[in-house]
């Protein structure tokens, strides 16, 4: 059946080899349409960020890029600014024209910490080709803090797919008539556009800014840190943001999104011309994301945004981004914020689960 392969069928991949790993996948691993990757036992400080290439083993370039190699058993910083090459803990044996993608977890990308799935023959960051068999690898470079990682940690995630899913832009224009997408009027073009929002109110904070200089981020550390130690907060009285190059911010969406239990969706950056920023590292939106049907009311989405070589305005309402969305092959048996720990359901403007909530 042609879609996104939901939480059942991942266990069926688990259950008849498909998915397998040195340590054995939990099923706290298992996502509504996606499958948590964990971070292997040691960390290759690398000169440069590099692909396989075809028909070329990680393993064999690997000696081209090394500069040293880190125990991370008892825990290790992975400093901001520097590249690394980690070994997952899973490998794949995907049957004929089953394909994936990752990407990186939604707390893994409001930290700024770039995280990218290699392969062996791998020409194109986190797209992993149908049929392949070998090894995961996490590429991960923190832009902004410095992280303690250990073994077993969640960074990304991988999303199963076969034959062609993505609705049309008529498609999902249906959708949207039967099930509302957004809380306002759709945009769609190329999947749903979604626009951020720097009216937030009196008094209430727009986004926050990366601080430049801050301490280490024990990843384990959930609920522990005070936002104002490694954020400044942004108040946008002119409904607008000038961005600085280099900088990284965290923003919101203007319109409360909705995805159906028979749909999961992917944001995409928007077009170039739009603005010389960046929207969005993490990108995966399950089943039941700011459904009704499990607990949600419409959840806006949280925007991690870089701007690139020059200052750029950027203005409330203007369209930053778009979401793909795709059929499942089935309805999962679990969907986000219903029966699982689902931390950013109904969410609004929020950090990653690591710092205190007020």
């Amino acid at each position: 059946m042609t879609g996104v392969l939901p939480s059942q069928r991942i266990r069926a991949l688990i259950a008849d080899g498909s998915l397998a790993a040195d340590s054995p996948i939990t099923p706290e691993q298992v996502q509504p349409a996606s499958l948590d990757l964990r971070l292997g036992h040691v960390a290759y400080r690398v000169r440069a960020s590099f692909l396989a290439g075809a028909d070329a083993r990680v393993a064999d370039r690997l000696a081209e890029f090394e500069m040293h190699r880190i125990d991370l058993a008892g825990g290790a910083v992975l400093e901001k600014g520097c590249v690394y090459l980690v070994p997952l803990m899973e490998r794949l044996a995907l049957p004929a024209g089953l394909q994936a993608v990752a990407n990186a977890k939604s707390s893994t990308g409001r930290l700024d910490l770039l995280t990218r799935t290699i392969t062996d023959g791998g020409v194109e960051f986190d797209r992993i080709a149908p049929g392949y068999t070998g090894p995961l690898y996490a590429e991960i470079c923190p832009r902004s803090f410095s992280v303690l990682v250990r073994p077993g940690m969640r960074l990304n995630q991988v999303r199963f797919r076969e034959g062609h899913a993505v609705l049309s832009d008529a498609a999902l224009r249906a959708l949207h008539a039967q099930t509302p997408l957004v809380d306002g009027e759709a945009v769609i073009s190329d999947g749903l556009g979604f626009s951020v929002d720097l009216a937030p109110g009196d008094g209430q904070l727009a986004g926050y800014r990366a601080k430049p200089h801050t301490g280490v981020i024990d990843l384990d550390r959930l609920g522990h840190y005070a936002p104002a130690d490694f954020w400044e907060a942004i108040t946008t009285p002119d409904r607008r943001i000038i961005l600085d190059p280099g900088a990284f911010y965290i923003l919101v969406s203007r319109e409360a999104v909705t995805i159906p239990p028979d749909h999961a969706a992917e944001m995409a950056p928007y077009l170039a011309m739009v603005g010389e920023f960046r929207v969005h590292y993490a990108g995966f939106f399950d089943p039941g994301f700011g459904d009704r049907r499990a607990g949600g009311a419409g959840s806006r989405g949280v925007l991690e945004v870089r701007c690139h070589e020059a200052p750029f305005a950027l203005e409330h309402g203007q369209v930053v981004g778009r979401l793909v969305y795709e059929k499942m092959a089935e309805v999962p048996d679990q969907l986000y914020g219903q029966g699982i720990a689902s931390n950013y359901q109904g969410q609004g403007l929020k950090l990653s689960k690591h710092f205190r909530h007020s």
